[in-house]
């Protein structure tokens, strides 16, 4: 009898042993599974190597001498709970990345309909293309090293430009800005002309604030983002006192970047929006931009 429950207690510890090495092994796969998706991720969110590792707290302890098979599995699900919260978090920052990618193809898109080719006011047609997408948007565009730490000669030229203070807040701020712009300290003309913009967008300062900072990019060399201001301008104040200057502008930076019939839409429609209004020096700029960019009608 001793021996019969002897042979039965044997078999019931190698059945529950067995148990728990097949609820192991398949631990095991979902771990091995999850580390290869995760080095896929790394590759995209991390192109340069460097990795990220899962944060899996403090080191679980092995099982001591004669206890169940219990701790290896949970040592193993431990370690899937913090592979699958490292996979959540870059497949976090894929999303954000991408969010902002489709932020930047908008700003781009909005320029494209806008100057595709038309019969009436509103866009028509496929979209053209236009300039390489910049990095960023304006308004997120990181200045240079310049405009954030300053070296001694350039603290010594912003000090120089004087800080008006008329009591006049809102023509103050413009002024200042101008004023750095004049001085070419464009990315400190810049910063002040787009916080006066985002301050005061109903001011009539506003469409002199958002062309000027145009002109602050495109005399800087960077025509791409200054197609970007000078569209703002347009579509979102197209009746502000420096309208059609960005219009004009706008062909200029296409020009620049080599967009020739792009170029020649926007004098076509500086002309359809503006042409009677139109100041003589304004119409013999334009004039000549048409002959620069080559335009046929």
């Amino acid at each position: 009898m001793r021996l019969k429950l002897g042979i039965a207690a044997l078999l019931a510890g190698a059945s529950f042993n067995g148990a728990a090495l097949a609820q192991t092994g398949g631990i095991d796969l979902r771990v091995g599974k999850l580390e290869k998706e995760m080095k896929a991720v790394q590759r995209t969110v991390f192109p340069q190597g460097v990795p990220v590792q899962p944060e899996t707290g403090a080191a679980i302890p092995g099982p001591a001498a004669g206890s169940p098979a219990t701790a290896p599995i949970a040592d193993l699900t431990a370690r899937v709970d913090a592979l699958e919260k490292s996979l959540a978090s870059l497949t976090g920052q894929i999303e954000q990345a991408q969010y902002r990618n489709r932020q930047q193809d908008e700003a781009i898109k909005r320029i494209e309909d806008r100057l595709t080719p038309t019969v009436t006011p509103e866009p028509a047609a496929a979209p053209v293309t236009l300039a390489p997408k910049p990095a960023t948007t304006a308004s997120t565009t990181k200045p240079p090293v310049a405009a954030t730490r300053p070296d001694a000669a350039r603290k010594t030229q912003i000090a120089a430009v004087e800080i008006p203070a008329t009591g006049d807040a809102p023509e103050d701020a413009y002024t200042y800005g101008f004023r750095l712009y004049t001085a070419k300290l464009y990315p400190e003309a810049q910063t002040k002309l787009k916080e006066f913009v985002a301050k005061y967008p109903s001011h009539r300062r506003a469409s002199y604030a958002q062309n000027l900072l145009g002109r602050s990019y495109y005399d800087e060399g960077k025509p791409a983002l200054a197609s970007v201001a000078f569209y703002d301008n347009y579509q979102k104040m197209p009746k502000g006192e420096r309208a059609p200057e960005s219009l004009y502008w706008l062909g200029q930076a296409l020009i620049k970047l080599k967009k020739l019939p792009d170029a020649c839409k926007v004098y076509v429609e500086l002309n359809e929006v503006y042409g009677s209004k139109l100041s003589a020096d304004l119409a013999a700029r334009a004039k000549k931009g048409r002959a620069d960019a080559k335009c046929t009608a």
